[in-house]
């Protein structure tokens, strides 16, 4: 009599649009399911075990229903006095209610049912049978004596795991000593067998790190298996005992398929680097010959060769860039963007100066400027090119110095290149000397072009020349010019031009003058021959 009650009074709450059966569903939910735009699902999940799926909606979502469910379940569960097995279930015009102990649990619609494909009877028996297989484990697994039993397996686990860890470090050091007796001896030897071309010191290094490699992933791996079993071992920690494995095993997964996916992509890749080679090969055999003469081009200089070939080589690799772009795994994330527009701005930003200075070095080139054993002036530093590099151009002073100067700041400076015209039609050389008006200028035009004509470095051909640049208060400013081809040894050539004309001018008892004076001296300002250190 007491069961017929409940029978009729739950038909009339139903029929009255109650809502006790409503806490999974919304009002009006068998209406709507046809206006979902797309299939939304969740699984009701209690302690790992799946019970139902279930559908919803976009007011009354999925998930938010599976997750009531649980909930309702979960409070029966921590009800001792409510059986697992006194579920209920009550056909209500195309729904069915579960209930427990005249309390509503959960309501199937025809929608659950052809999630499954089966009929909703069907659908509802398995549901409540689930429903008390779950109720019944959730109160097993938490009663004393399976907690008790999980802990002492717990601390079993644990010093077995800290005993293998221990193994495996001491293995590890085992194999360690082992490899240093053996292995690094052999591979000392290989070394001086291969004239110290294989370094034994980094081959030790790379044995070593894949020892440490293996040593770290099986530790890894252990406390990887411990986790999982310690937390499958309790209820509350049970869900995420499957998560540690997908911890590893998800990005390892996500990697192989993302891999695969991209293999038709990165063998483009791989086919327009050795076509980017083969092309690079050829233009640098090309421009290998024009530098060594073997080919010539019209209006292109020998030394114009390698550095165009740079350029192309530069350009060439930025075509390749380009087209290979596209077929890069990730190029079209937004990440990816991000990160290469990030890149490029603060490379953009950070490398003004070295783009200057290659740009410099390659117009300096195409200037022709100068040439590596050329004696050039740049700016107040003088010396003989050594190197034109991309950034920077290399000096060797008079003093044997190595001066480096940007290339930048070479051409914003004067060059004088004594070499260019020198091995042409010789490079002149000019020193001044004053001479007191006493002396007639055609003696002095003679033993300038005398000492000039000592002077080993002084071209005959052009004939040297004087020039008077200046009537001063006290004395007349000559200028001696020579023709030289000896650019690099100027300053030996002035040392001995210098040398030779106050031996001339000596000899002659004609006195020099310059820089001033004030009055005749009563005594010529003269060196007798006999009195020349060294003179014999």
């Amino acid at each position: 009599m007491k069961n017929a009650l409940v029978l009729v009074g739950l038909i009339i709450m139903g029929m009255c649009g109650s809502s006790a059966f409503a806490q999974d569903s919304a009002p009006d939910i068998s209406a709507r399911w046809g206006a979902s735009a797309e299939l939304d699902t969740a699984t009701v999940v209690l302690d790992g075990q799946s019970i139902v799926r279930v559908r919803g909606i976009e007011p009354y979502p999925a998930r938010a229903r599976a997750e009531r469910i649980r909930r309702n379940i979960i409070a029966i569960a921590e009800d001792p006095g409510i059986d697992a097995d006194s579920g209920r279930l009550f056909n209500m015009d195309g729904r069915i209610a579960i209930s427990y102990s005249n309390e509503p649990l959960m309501t199937l619609y025809q929608a659950d049912a052809d999630l499954e494909r089966v009929d909703l009877e069907i659908l509802a028996d398995a549901t409540l049978e689930r429903i008390a297989s779950a109720i019944q484990l959730y109160r097993d697994v938490r009663s004393p004596e399976p907690l008790m039993r999980s802990t002492g397996v717990l601390a079993a686990i644990t010093l077995a795991a800290v005993l293998l860890i221990l193994v495996v470090f001491k293995l590890a050091s085992l194999l360690t000593r082992f490899s240093e007796r053996k292995v690094k001896a052999r591979m000392e030897e290989l070394e001086e067998a291969s004239h110290r071309v294989i370094d034994s010191a980094q081959l030790w290094d790379w044995s070593g790190g894949l020892l440490r490699l293996v040593r770290n992933l099986a530790v890894f791996s252990i406390v990887l298996i411990w986790l999982n079993v310690a937390l499958s071992l309790y209820p509350w920690t049970r869900p995420f005992a499957a998560g540690v494995f997908r911890l590893v095993i998800d990005p390892l997964k996500a990697m192989g398929v993302g891999v695969l996916s991209a293999l038709p992509n990165i063998a483009f890749i791989v086919i327009l680097i050795y076509v980017v080679r083969f092309v690079l090969r050829a233009a640098k055999a090309f421009f290998e010959r024009v530098s060594r003469g073997w080919i010539r081009l019209s209006n292109f200089d020998r030394e114009w060769a390698m550095p165009t070939f740079r350029i192309v080589r530069i350009l060439i690799i930025a075509f390749a860039l380009v087209v290979a772009y596209p077929y890069i795994p990730g190029s079209s994330s937004e990440a990816f963007k991000g990160v290469s527009l990030f890149l490029g701005v603060i490379f953009s930003i950070g490398s003004s100066s070295f783009i200057a200075n290659i740009i410099a070095g390659y117009s300096l080139t195409y200037r022709r400027a100068f040439r590596p054993g050329d004696m050039v002036k740049i700016g107040e530093l003088m010396g003989e090119v050594l190197e034109t590099r991309m950034l920077s151009t290399r000096l060797r002073s008079l003093k044997n110095e190595e001066i480096n100067i940007a290339n930048q700041e070479v051409l914003t400076s004067h060059v004088v290149n004594y070499s260019s015209m020198a091995s042409e039609s010789g490079l002149i050389l000019n020193t001044l000397v004053g001479i007191g008006y006493d002396t007639p200028w055609r003696q002095v035009n003679a033993l300038l072009l005398e000492a000039a004509e000592r002077t080993e470095g002084i071209e005959k051909e052009p004939a040297p020349f004087v020039l008077q640049r200046e009537l001063g208060d006290f004395a007349v400013t000559y200028e001696l010019n020579a023709y030289s081809r000896s650019s690099d040894n100027m300053f030996g050539i002035y040392s001995d031009l210098h040398a030779n004309i106050q031996d001339v001018f000596n000899e002659n008892h004609v006195q020099i003058m310059s820089p001033h004076y004030e009055s005749d001296p009563e005594i010529p300002k003269l060196v007798r021959p006999e009195d020349f250190a060294g003179a014999t």
